[in-house]
């Protein structure tokens, strides 16, 4: 399943991103501002029209941002989500009496993103979905009705992974990054299980070593005050989606995603740290690259459609802050490692398009403990003494970076 497919007027999933003018040359914290500034919703320039043969749907705003648009059945109904646009108290009843449209609800449901749903009468297509970005800024949309067989609505719902948040209307404040004032909740991901058994080397698999590790690792973090929620608990396949959806659920501030593969003919040995970068090239990266993307895909998410530039925006805007916050937590755990006196495959943090890195809201690394083809790794891996020395150095990374991001946060808010 394709959670970001390429941009067609006529699929039933759109997502469009504007880029504010400099904000490519902004610096972390001058785009977190710039994003705590919200778009405004302006009643006065806003439409709701149509007939029986099309509906449309003019919605003013006060600076053009990132959305999404799409469709859900059950009953038919359209899903926008923008980054982020504040409706205040506009009365979104006031709106309705022509067209498809027999129910509308909006509001915010999560730290920087607003939802508009608009229950509908019968299965549409969403024929046009443009956001006007000179003049004065709106987002148009039109729906012509289709036949119930040509009716294309996204696989799932509004409470899949990615947006697994409920209705508008009854979501209080959104839960906010940490900021010291509570315990930091961490997403421990132990890569691989079940039928996908990741890499292999005789009898050891992936799936069990980073499984065996995720637990130790979820004990010491617990002794250190952090609140942990696994993935998987156990030896069996769980998908991208599901992971995902389990991290967000518990509100994690932090998502670890733990391998330890294998490649051919190599004899590279040693951890790594790895980040999201959607045009990473480096030789040996990419073959990393391919391997877990193969694997992610099978049952996962593909957040990015390759080669949509479109889409690629959108993520990089979501990534704005949080970016800056994988990279800081990458880096104290690198130097972590080597303070241990544990190798690194590289010394410094690596660049990758890992599907399970591409979660936008959530600062995310994953890190290869150690190469399955290596037989130093291998043995060191099914060590425990020496797995306790990784625990230990990952533990003191996340308290590191956990108060230097608690530091930051009131920056961020003014």
């Amino acid at each position: 399943m394709r959670i970001f497919p390429c941009l067609s007027l006529i699929a039933a999933l759109v997502f469009v991103a504007v880029m504010p003018a400099g904000a490519q040359n902004q610096g972390p914290l001058d785009a977190a501002r710039s994003a705590a500034r919200l778009a405004q919703f302006e009643p006065v320039r806003s439409t709701i029209a149509g007939d029986a043969n099309q509906t449309r749907i003019h919605l003013g705003i006060s600076e053009s941002v990132p959305y999404r648009a799409f469709l859900l059945d059950a009953p038919p109904r359209l899903v926008v989500d923008f980054q982020e646009v504040d409706f205040a108290d506009a009365k979104p009843e006031a709106f309705l009496g022509a067209g498809a449209i027999t129910a509308l609800r909006w509001g915010p449901f999560r730290t920087g993103w607003s939802r508009m749903v608009a229950e509908l009468s019968g299965p549409v297509r969403i024929e046009r979905a443009v956001m006007q970005t000179s003049g004065a800024p709106a987002l148009d949309i039109s729906l012509v009705p289709v036949p119930e067989e040509e009716f294309a609505p996204h696989p799932g719902s509004a409470e899949s992974a990615l947006w697994d948040l409920p209705q508008p209307a009854r979501v209080a404040q959104p839960i906010n990054r940490q900021d010291g004032t509570r315990n930091v909740v961490v997403a421990l991901d132990p890569g691989h299980g079940g039928r996908d058994p990741g890499a292999e080397a005789g009898p050891t698999t992936e799936a069990i070593v980073v499984l065996t590790f995720a637990r130790e690792l979820k004990e010491r973090l617990s002794r250190a005050g952090i609140e942990i929620v696994m993935t998987r608990e156990d030896n069996r396949f769980v998908s991208l989606e599901d992971r995902l959806t389990r991290a967000r659920s518990a509100g994690a501030d932090l998502f670890i995603s733990l391998h330890a593969d294998a490649l051919e003919n190599s004899t590279q040995t040693g951890a790594a740290v790895y980040v999201f970068d959607p045009d990473a090239t480096r030789s040996a990266t990419q073959k990393l690259t391919e391997r877990h993307g193969r694997g992610d895909l099978l049952s996962g998410v593909d957040m990015i459609g390759q080669g949509d530039d479109v889409a690629v925006a959108l993520m990089q805007m979501a990534r704005r802050e949080t970016a800056p916050r994988s990279l800081a937590f990458a880096q104290n755990l690198g130097n972590a490692i080597s303070r241990a006196g544990l190798t690194l495959y590289k010394p410094d943090v690596q660049f990758a398009d890992f599907s399970v890195l591409k979660a936008a809201d959530i600062p995310s690394v994953l890190i290869e403990l150690g190469f399955l083809s290596s037989d130093g790794d291998r043995k060191r891996l099914l060590d425990p003494r020496w797995r306790a020395r990784m625990a230990e150095a990952v533990t003191g990374a996340v308290e590191t970076w956990a108060r230097a991001d608690a530091a930051q946060a009131p920056l961020l808010r003014q």
